[in-house]
């Protein structure tokens, strides 16, 4: 099972309860091209190919080209993802759990390379920031979809 770096100089973990399916919350953060759609801080996203670990897609955020791997897919439960982008490692581990009629989303991130050891405090609040707002968006969209 992968995980986050836990050496990283960076690292973020935070969750959000989501009035929602878990197929619903689920269909709706795979469907990785329609990330633009709910997520304001994701200007394009493309799939490249089927979801299946080693595969990969392309992404901007905040100005930043990204090209990330899957590395772990178990459907409904996990989605682990990462590479490289401007000198900064990352990997995301997305975790889902059904509890009743609500899920549980769970994010950890870590960020390691020379950007991160030479601005770690603005760069982990940078990410702080950014996954608060994804969570919140995905709980947004999830809970309107019903």
């Amino acid at each position: 099972m992968f995980t986050i770096d836990e050496t990283a100089p960076v690292i973020v973990r935070l969750s959000t309860v989501i009035d929602a399916p878990l197929e619903r919350v689920w269909d709706l953060y795979t469907d990785i091209d329609t990330w633009p759609s709910w997520n304001a801080d994701v200007d394009q996203a493309e799939l490249d190919g089927p979801l299946l670990p080693g595969g990969s897609f392309s992404w901007k955020t905040h100005g930043l080209d990204i090209t990330s791997t899957i590395r772990e897919i178990v459907p409904g439960e996990r989605l682990v993802w990462g590479g490289p982008a401007n000198g900064i490692e990352g990997v995301h581990v997305w975790t889902f759990e059904q509890t009743g009629s609500r899920v549980t989303v769970h994010t950890e991130e870590s960020w390691s390379g020379a950007p991160v050891d030479a601005a770690t405090a603005e760069l982990g609040q940078a990410l702080h920031d950014s996954l608060t707002a994804w969570l919140a968006a995905l709980k947004s969209r999830a809970e309107q979809a019903g």
